[in-house]
């Protein structure tokens, strides 16, 4: 948890970063890739492009980064990753690579963009609805 904690607080020195850019940045909170970035903000209604400075302080990039490690945890002894708890082929995640499908939740169709500085972006997905953005 203390791990947590300190990679939360590192995030939040980066006021101005799309979260979701934050979260790719392995100086910041390591293992979270294009999957648990998408997945996790999904789980946390936030929209990968909203600042860092605008989720409403630490103990929302803590919670952020708590979800996040549960989800890696969940699945570290799988081979193949599920955030939703089900393996079937093509229910497996809530908006990582569902480009086009509708939302598991309110059935609008998840969009896909990139995070990340440029010439190292990594594909992001997220439902309009219930990630709606913010500031």
């Amino acid at each position: 948890d203390r791990d947590v904690r300190v990679g939360a607080e590192a995030t939040g020195r980066l006021g101005l970063v799309p979260i979701g850019q934050a979260l790719l940045d392995q100086r910041n909170l390591a293992g979270i890739g294009a999957l648990y970035q998408s997945e996790t903000l999904f789980l946390s209604a936030v929209h990968p492009h909203t600042r860092v400075g605008d989720l409403g302080g630490a103990d929302a990039l803590v919670a952020i980064a708590r979800r996040a490690q549960q989800l890696m945890f969940a699945n570290r002894e799988h081979p193949e990753q599920s955030t939703t708890g089900m393996m079937a082929r093509g229910r497996r995640t809530y908006v990582y690579e569902r480009e086009g499908r509708p939302c598991r939740r309110c059935r609008t169709p998840i969009l896909r963009g990139l995070s990340g500085p440029v010439g190292r972006e990594r594909p992001s997905y997220w439902c309009p609805a219930c990630q709606p953005p913010r500031g």
